[in-house]
């Protein structure tokens, strides 16, 4: 792993998989680390050709920080839908300007945006604010944001946003394992000791709850984005399963249908998680749509 600055901040991140291989962003959803998903997944991606761009979005992992800032997360909901300028340190638009510039950093042109929840929602935004960095959209278990979209479940929203009673490591591994069930996949068994190693792994990395709150502000300050995903004229994946508590299965149907052209994937029994067994489909899927949309890139290319 290095660090790079861009868009000012300075960001964590790691490269890998062939150096000639298809430049794939993936951008994580809300406090999680780069290192948050499972690495089989990333392996999938690098085994099939793909040159894997992660980072650590700014105030979580090992990017900078913005200590003691505690924006009031209400008021910069009640902000952004009056149409005003919320009072946060950053929005989502900011976060996907550093996507956008980790790529100018690295030197590469452009690349296939991929995000997960909140992840997803900044993906989205770099396809929209910066279209030349983008070859296409992965939107993963993510949302447009519409107000007219159905919310998570009381306890799925509880686990996402209740803080851990105590900060040693054991506590908030407990509590994290209890809140995950929340939102997990029905479809394959909770694998507790996995996940709980993982928890354990990041914690070690980087314990930093403060910085989830600015995440939340960011997302609560900017506004839902299926007007502008209407105009987008790039090819679009959206992935999503029938048993997220946490970003209803709804809101991945109507980014699809936000988005011309887009195609969706949407898998049976899987919750806000990346269980082992989904991985071969998950991957798959996105790998298949990356190729079919390199042949479309060099046919033009080479029509031209």
């Amino acid at each position: 792993m290095a660090r790079i600055r861009a868009n000012g901040v300075e960001i964590e991140y790691e490269v890998g998989g062939p150096r000639d291989g298809v430049p794939y962003l993936f951008i994580n959803g809300f406090g999680s680390q780069m290192t948050s998903w499972p690495e089989e997944f990333y392996k999938a991606l690098e085994a099939a050709g793909l040159r894997v761009i992660r980072f650590d979005n700014r105030d979580v992992g090992l990017s900078q920080k913005w200590h003691g800032i505690l924006p009031d997360i209400r008021a910069a909901a009640i902000a952004a839908r009056a149409g005003q300028k919320p009072d946060v340190p950053y929005a989502l638009t900011d976060m996907a300007a550093d996507a956008a510039s980790l790529l100018d950093a690295l030197g590469i042109d452009s690349a296939h945006i991929s995000g997960a929840s909140m992840g997803g929602m900044i993906a989205q935004l770099v396809a929209l604010e910066h279209p030349q960095k983008a070859r296409s959209l992965i939107s993963i278990f993510s949302t447009t944001s519409d107000p007219s979209l159905p919310p998570s479940s009381p306890e799925a929203m509880a686990a996402l946003t209740t803080p851990a009673p105590a900060t040693d490591r054991d506590t908030v591994i407990a509590h994290s394992l209890k809140g995950r069930r929340a939102y997990a996949s029905t479809a394959w068994p909770f694998d507790e000791t996995r996940l709980g190693e993982l928890i354990g792994r990041n914690y070690d990395r980087s314990f930093y709850p403060e910085g989830s709150t600015r995440h939340y502000a960011a997302i609560m300050a900017s506004l839902p984005r299926t007007e502008r995903l209407k105009s987008l004229k790039l090819p679009a994946l959206v992935l999503h399963g029938t048993a997220d508590t946490l970003i209803p299965v709804q809101a991945g149907r109507h980014t699809a249908q936000s988005i011309a052209g887009s195609e969706y994937k949407e898998i049976e029994g899987w919750g806000h998680d990346l269980p082992l067994p989904v991985i071969p489909t998950v991957a798959g899927t996105i790998v298949d749509f990356v190729k079919r949309v390199e042949t479309a890139r060099t046919a033009k290319a080479a029509a031209e």
